[in-house]
């Protein structure tokens, strides 16, 4: 049961990437998506962390939202 719920929430986190446009941009380069996710874990480790949390917290949820409601959000 815990390897389906795993298995089902790492679907769901690639299902993220891709609906954010990573896959698109990064040209389906598996070596350059996880360097910008490297990026993204090192900026959240620095000094400004609960900002940058709280940032992306916010976009996600907007783009949640928009989504819900039919709308696109541009970033």
């Amino acid at each position: 049961m815990a390897r389906r719920e795993r298995t089902r929430h790492l679907i769901e986190l690639g299902g993220l990437v891709q609906k954010a446009g990573l896959v698109d941009l990064a040209d389906d380069d598996r070596a350059t998506l996880y360097g910008a996710m490297l990026d993204c874990a090192a900026r959240v480790r620095g000094d400004d962390a609960g900002t940058v949390l709280a940032l992306w917290k916010r976009r996600g949820k907007r783009a949640f939202d928009a989504e819900a409601e039919g709308s696109a959000v541009d970033e």
